[in-house]
């Protein structure tokens, strides 16, 4: 630990005291960066071969290969097939191999994934209904709105108030 924090502790210091040019990019960037390296630590050493769920959906180079497709471009149509190939595995053993690891269907998975990234963007931004609908991957607000409030018990507006 000393190891890893012993290079980053003395910029973080500096930027805590100091008004420093592009400090509020700077730290948040550095503490990221360390979480990062310590849960991959952690990971390597202690999860690798004995974890379930999460930890053993990121840790199969298929699954974690697809979830970052997913992440990356939630709005695209997306098929099981497309996501299979990534892969190498045809649409039946990626399906049964993600949906063992994640706990849900791949499609599920992305649907979960639209919303929470749209939940996300109500509670933040105040772009409109219709670009949220388009950045979490439906052609229309009504499509949009339907799936949003079966995820969520309530229309999209009505979280956005909410939050």
């Amino acid at each position: 630990m000393r190891t890893v924090c012993g290079p980053v502790r003395p910029e973080l210091e500096v930027g805590r005291r100091h008004h420093r040019i592009a400090r509020d990019a700077i730290v948040p960037a550095l503490l990221d960066t360390l979480l990062l390296y310590l849960l991959r630590t952690w990971w390597l050493s202690v999860c690798a071969d004995r974890c379930t769920g999460w930890s053993a959906a990121l840790g199969d180079p298929v699954v974690a290969g697809a979830l970052r497709a997913l992440h990356d471009d939630p709005a695209r149509a997306w098929t099981v097939e497309e996501l299979g190939a990534l892969g190498g595995l045809s649409r039946a053993a990626f399906a049964r191999r993600f949906t063992a690891l994640v706990g849900r269907s791949p499609l599920a998975y992305l649907t979960w994934w639209r919303m929470t990234t749209a939940g996300r963007l109500l509670r933040t931004d105040d772009r409109p209904l219709r670009a949220v609908a388009e950045r979490s991957g439906y052609s229309s607000e009504f499509a949009f709105a339907k799936a949003f409030e079966r995820e969520y018990g309530m229309a999209p507006g009505q979280y956005r108030k909410g939050a």
